[in-house]
């Protein structure tokens, strides 16, 4: 058991409310977002995420442990921050397994910033707009190639899922907790504020009009903007009748399209490519 953290054996504790229902995606869909009854929260799984959220400057309320754990907490944990350690009916509740994935960590949102606010971050060129991406999973995966193929923020349409879900950060390794980010309240008619800040819109689709993604060329200082449209339907025909290119990823054989996460990280990387 950790020194300094605080026993619970019951699963029904108050102090530990704030991870109940994790399991239940509606449930804590209702209780993080801003407005729900937890005031604007999330949580985050495994040592190495909640050490990326601490480090991106997300406000750490407390943590859940094993309480079998001895190893040091990620990163470092104010001493003001509470340390839960679970028995074993506690973690079984929560999470549905004896063990964790390390520690859980309740963590503040912080206010949403505005689409011009992320636009308006410094050294700003490459983009992701996400239309109706709604499975956490592939967020998450959507998320950390952003992070790590040189996409600077990304943008959300209304009906994309939360980017701080808990499995949306698992996945992504909390590599997206640094990335800018905003939604878009209009979509499509609120693209307009891309081209003011002068973006060339790019959506990615398998249609056999569009360009071949290796046939692209940028200058280093463009900025792009790159769509992403959900598993099965794609972008929207409003989006890619507002766009300047529909951009594909050429296939072989009888498949016309892979998975969004693996077409994301072909595509950042095909961005890369075409600015040199």
């Amino acid at each position: 058991m950790i020194e300094g953290s605080i026993r619970v054996d019951d699963p029904d504790d108050p102090r530990i409310d704030v991870f109940q229902g994790l399991r239940d995606h509606v449930l804590r869909r209702e209780r993080e977002l801003p407005n729900g009854d937890m005031g604007g929260v999330f949580i985050s799984e495994g040592d190495n995420v909640v050490q990326r959220a601490m480090a991106a400057g997300y406000q750490l309320e407390s943590i859940l442990v094993d309480g079998k754990r001895s190893k040091p907490l990620p990163g470092v944990v104010p001493t003001d921050v509470p340390v839960y350690a679970a028995g074993p009916a506690v973690l079984v509740q929560i999470t549905g397994y004896h063990l964790h994935r390390g520690a859980l960590a309740c963590f503040r949102r912080r206010p949403l910033a505005t689409v011009r606010e992320v636009l308006a971050t410094p050294k700003l060129r490459t983009i992701a707009v996400l239309e109706a991406i709604n499975n956490p999973t592939n967020m998450g995966v959507i998320l950390r190639c952003a992070a790590g193929l040189g996409v600077d923020a990304f943008l959300l349409d209304p009906t994309c899922c939360d980017p701080l879900y808990r499995r949306c950060g698992r996945v992504s390794m909390g590599e997206a907790y640094a990335l800018p980010y905003a939604r878009l309240d209009e979509f499509p008619a609120g693209l307009n504020v891309l081209r003011e800040q002068g973006f060339c819109l790019l959506a990615l689709t398998p249609g056999q009009d569009s360009i071949a993604l290796e046939q692209l060329s940028f200058g280093q200082k463009d900025r792009l903007a790159i769509f992403l449209g959900a598993e099965g339907p794609g972008l929207s025909g409003g989006v890619l009748e507002s766009v300047d290119h529909c951009v594909r990823i050429p296939m072989s054989g009888t498949v016309d399209s892979i998975n969004v996460g693996s077409a994301a990280a072909v595509a950042f990387y095909g961005l890369q490519l075409a600015r040199r």
